[in-house]
C-alpha cells in the first residue's frame, strides 16, 4: 500500500479553479464563459505562457476584420447603412454555434476549415434574419437591404434596436440564464430554440413598445445595449464572479438576472437622465465598453491581469478595459468625422466599428476560429 498521500484541492481563490460547483458530484453544464473555472487551471497555464504574443497574433485577424466592416464597403457611411444591420442580425447565430452548438458543425472539418465553413453559416444565417428584419420594419423590400436609398428604405436604423435587443436576450439567455431550461436538450435544437425564443420575444417587445411609438428607437436601444455592457462586465471580464460563487441554481439565477437589468437600467438613467446624453452616445459608449471587454478578456485573456492573484488580477482586467473604453469613446467619432460620415452619424459609427465590427472579430478568432493558426489548450470556446 502506497504511502502517498492525496494531493489537497486548491483552495477557491487559486486562478483559474472553480469557486463552488453547482452541486457537488454533479458536472456543472453551465456554458464555459460563465463558470467560474473558464479558464481550467491547464489553459490558465497556457495563456500565462503564450500571451501577449498570441494576443498580437490574434490581431492579425481583427484588424484587418473590424476595417473591413467598418469602412470597405463603399466607405464608412455606406458600411455603416448597409452591413451594420446585417452584422447585428448575425450575433446570435454566431452566439449559437459558439456558445450551445461548440462550433459544431465546423467541428466535423479540420481547421481552417472548420472556421471557414462555421462563418459562412454565419453569414448565411445574419443575412436571412436581416431579410427576416427588413420584412418586419419595411415590407418585402429586398433591394434595401443590400442597397437601400429613398425608393428603398433600409434596416438602418429602423431595425438597429430590434437586431440590438435580441443579441441582448441572447447572451442573457446564454450567459445570465446559464442556457436554461433550453440546455437540457441536445446542441442543436437547444441552439436553434434559444434563438427562435429571444427573436420572438424581441420582436413582440420591439412591436408593443417601438412600433407603437411608445418609447424612441434609439432609447430602446440604448437601454439593451447598457444591459450588454453589464453582462460582458460580470460574465466575460469578471467570468462569473461574484454569482458564480453561489452553490445553489435558481438563487444564482435570480440574483444574477436582477443584478444585470438593473445594473444597466441605473447606467441607462445615469447617462441619458442625469448626464443628459443622447441615445447614440449611451448605446457608442456601452457598445464600446463591449468590445473593449471582449478585447482585453477574451483576445488577450486578460494579460496581464492572469499573472495575479484573482481580486487584484480582476481588478487590473477592469481598469484596463475602462481605459481603453474612454479613449476609443473619444476617438472613434473623430475618426469618424475624418472618414466623412456626417455629424450625426458618428456615435452610430462609433457602435458600428465596436459592437459590429470588432466584436464580431473577436469572437470569431477565439470562438469559432479557435485561434487560427496558433495552437491552444482545449478549453472550451472561450479559450
Amino acid at each position: 500500500m502506497s504511502s502517498e498521500q492525496p494531493t489537497p484541492p486548491p483552495p477557491p481563490d487559486t486562478p483559474g479553479t472553480p469557486d463552488a460547483p453547482d452541486t457537488a458530484g454533479t458536472p456543472d453544464t453551465r456554458p464555459s464563459v460563465s463558470r467560474p473555472d473558464a479558464l481550467s487551471p491547464a489553459a490558465l497555464a497556457d495563456a500565462r505562457r503564450h500571451q501577449p504574443v498570441r494576443g498580437l497574433v490574434g490581431l492579425a485577424f481583427v484588424v484587418p476584420v473590424t476595417v473591413l466592416v467598418s469602412a470597405a464597403a463603399g466607405g464608412a457611411l455606406h458600411s455603416l447603412v448597409v452591413l451594420g444591420p446585417i452584422t447585428t442580425f448575425a450575433l446570435p447565430i454566431m452566439a449559437m454555434i459558439a456558445f450551445w452548438w461548440e462550433d459544431w458543425p465546423g467541428t466535423r472539418f479540420p481547421r481552417p476549415w472548420s472556421g471557414l465553413y462555421d462563418t459562412a453559416l454565419v453569414v448565411a444565417g445574419g443575412t436571412a434574419l436581416a431579410v427576416l428584419g427588413q420584412l418586419v420594419v419595411n415590407g418585402s423590400d429586398l433591394v434595401g437591404v443590400f442597397a437601400p436609398g429613398p425608393a428603398h428604405p433600409g434596416l438602418d436604423p429602423a431595425a438597429n434596436s430590434l437586431a440590438g435587443s435580441i443579441f441582448t436576450l441572447v447572451l442573457q439567455l446564454t450567459l445570465v440564464c446559464e442556457r436554461r431550461p433550453l440546455g437540457r436538450l441536445d446542441p442543436v435544437p437547444a441552439g436553434l430554440a434559444a434563438v427562435g425564443l429571444c427573436w420572438a420575444l424581441g420582436l413582440l417587445a420591439w412591436l408593443a413598445l417601438v412600433r407603437s411609438d411608445a418609447v424612441e428607437s434609439e432609447s430602446y436601444g440604448a437601454w439593451f445595449t447598457s444591459i450588454g455592457a453589464w453582462q460582458m462586465f460580470f460574465w466575460v471580464a469578471l467570468r462569473g464572479w461574484p454569482f458564480a460563487r453561489i452553490d445553489r441554481t435558481w438563487p444564482r439565477l435570480l440574483l444574477g438576472n436582477v443584478a444585470v437589468i438593473a445594473c444597466g437600467w441605473a447606467g441607462y438613467l445615469l447617462t441619458g437622465h442625469v448626464l443628459d446624453w443622447p441615445g447614440g452616445r449611451i448605446t457608442a459608449t456601452a457598445g464600446t465598453a463591449i468590445g473593449c471587454i471582449l478585447l482585453v478578456a477574451m483576445l488577450f485573456e486578460a494579460w496581464p491581469a492572469i499573472r495575479l492573484a484573482p481580486a487584484p488580477g480582476r481588478t487590473v482586467a477592469v481598469l484596463i478595459a475602462v481605459t481603453l473604453t474612454v479613449l476609443l469613446t473619444w476617438l472613434l467619432p473623430k475618426l469618424a468625422h475624418a472618414l466623412g460620415v456626417p455629424h450625426a452619424r458618428e456615435w452610430s459609427w462609433s457602435t458600428h466599428v465596436m459592437l459590429n465590427a470588432l466584436s464580431t472579430a473577436v469572437i470569431l478568432h477565439v470562438a469559432v476560429w479557435k485561434r487560427w493558426p496558433v495552437p491552444t489548450a482545449p478549453s472550451g470556446p472561450m479559450s
